[in-house]
């Protein structure tokens, strides 16, 4: 995905001058990029605070001044250094001052104001700037922040519980401005939480229908929302219109007690189970976010965790140990126990290092996360829960609009080339046949599927072969 929070600053910087976009997730950062300019911007989150460190030096190494905002910034801005300047929060609000200021040789260290902009006033992003080519999803915003308050969360934190968003007419037109690049495909829609107000996004998803209509669904649509979508079906059924596929999801646990003590409490009010089932019936695959390393776990979490997502029929389950991020109330609260060891890293993966005290014995708590990664993502699990939801799936299709008839034969043809002779070779092959008998107008999305596998299980096993103690997940 391209840094649409980079394309949108860059639209926020006067017409007058001349931007360069540089994106480190696809290209490497020129000495020439550097010398060549007046002055850098640079955004980051937590986990990209290395490769955020080494821009930073070489500008300093070149004598180039250096403006850091985002997410990393505005947490932790205390405790970078080399950075000239500092435009924290929201640009709309901090970054004009800093260019005033600058502009008359009298700009400040930090420019940082808490206020929630309205998001009307916010420019398309500067699509221009990048090769849309080089991306297999594009971005686009329609609202910011997040109604529920959830202890671990730094969204609203920065965001606020009350969303903003953007007019309908507005969003339509970056996706005109998108579409006029020859972009065609996947769309993530970046929201903290979609359908956070019910009502404006009824008045988005008709105006995305008739606008999808009207080009021939050029886009498919995903993001992320919460789980009480399941309750409204009309919004379902709009979504689905519209052109959306797939929706994040936080589920987090399983376990009622352990959502409550997390004020994950909009969980706890449905069956969890019920309602993803509910949302995959309308055509919607569900991808879970779980943690692991939550106060209140039973000692079987862990299996608790694998058989909700096999029941579930989640592939992707982006299962992550819990990181307290600072500027939280799980941090404030941690804090006041003593349970802070330091700073977080950001990565909540495949670096098994906690920066908190969990309630769990600690060898425990890893050696509990290597098996639930291990257990979902072997091969014959994540096909079988592919198929599990395919069945689940209406037997329609809008993706091969999206993707187009030429790059949906290169994928099937680099798919059989490469995966057919994996060492997973025959659990692919079983799997592709049985999705063409289950559902087979929703090929397109069980091949899509079987490639984001190759990823899954080839990370499984380099994770595996990286921990350095024994563990009974390792030695299967």
């Amino acid at each position: 995905m391209p840094p649409l929070g980079l394309m949108t600053v860059a639209a926020m910087l006067p017409e007058r001058y001349s931007v360069k976009l540089v994106d480190l997730n696809i290209t490497e950062l020129k000495e020439d990029d550097i010398l060549s300019s007046d002055i850098v911007f640079i955004s980051a989150m937590i986990i990209q605070r290395d490769s955020f460190s080494q821009v930073v030096g070489l500008c300093n190494q070149y004598e180039i001044p250096v403006v850091a905002g985002g997410p990393y910034p505005t947490a932790l801005h205390n405790s970078i250094e080399g950075v000239d300047y500092f435009v924290l929060n929201e640009a709309e609000v901090t970054l004009p001052r800093f260019i005033q200021d600058f502009e008359k040789n009298c700009a400040k260290k930090i420019y940082f104001d808490e206020t929630k902009p309205d998001l009307k006033e916010t420019p398309p992003p500067r699509f221009d700037l990048i090769d849309v080519n080089q991306y297999q999803n594009m971005t686009l915003q329609f609202s910011r922040g997040c109604p529920f308050n959830c202890e671990f969360c730094d969204i609203i934190e920065m965001f606020g519980r009350k969303i903003r968003s953007k007019l309908p007419s507005q969003f339509i037109s970056e996706m005109e401005c998108l579409y006029e690049t020859g972009f065609r495909g996947p769309i993530f829609i970046v929201d903290d939480n979609f359908i956070g107000n019910k009502r404006t996004i009824r008045e988005l998803l008709n105006a995305i229908i008739e606008w999808q209509k009207a080009h021939s669904y050029p886009f498919s649509l995903f993001t992320e929302t919460s789980i009480n979508l399941a309750e409204d079906e009309e919004l379902l059924d709009l979504m689905k219109k519209a052109g959306f596929n797939s929706v994040f999801i936080g589920i987090e646990s399983p376990d009622v007690d352990v959502l409550k003590t997390a004020q994950k409490n909009q969980n706890v009010r449905r069956d969890m189970l019920d309602s993803v089932r509910k949302i995959q019936s309308k055509g919607l695959q569900v991808v879970g976010g779980f943690i692991v390393g939550l106060d209140g776990e039973p000692q079987n979490i862990f299996d608790l965790q694998i058989d909700f997502i096999e029941k579930a029929g989640i592939p992707i389950a982006m299962v992550g140990l819990l990181i307290v991020l600072p500027n939280t109330q799980l941090f404030r609260r941690l804090k006041s126990e003593n349970r802070i060891l330091y700073e977080s890293g950001g990565n909540n993966t495949f670096k098994l290092e906690l920066n908190y005290i969990p309630r769990m014995p600690e060898k425990k708590l890893m050696e509990g996360y290597i098996k639930i990664v291990s257990e979902i993502y072997k091969p014959g699990n994540y096909f079988r829960r592919c198929l599990t939801l395919l069945k689940k799936l209406p037997k329609e299709n809008l993706r091969l609009k999206s993707l187009g008839f030429k790059k949906f034969i290169i994928l099937l043809s680099m798919s059989l080339t490469k995966q057919s002779f994996s060492f997973y070779g025959l659990h692919y092959l079983l799997y592709l046949g049985k999705a063409l008998w289950y559902n087979p107008k929703n090929f397109i999305f069980a091949l899509q599927s079987a490639v984001r596998g190759d990823h899954f299980i080839r990370i499984r096993n380099d994770f595996l072969n990286e921990q350095s103690f024994p563990s009974e997940a390792k030695k299967r």
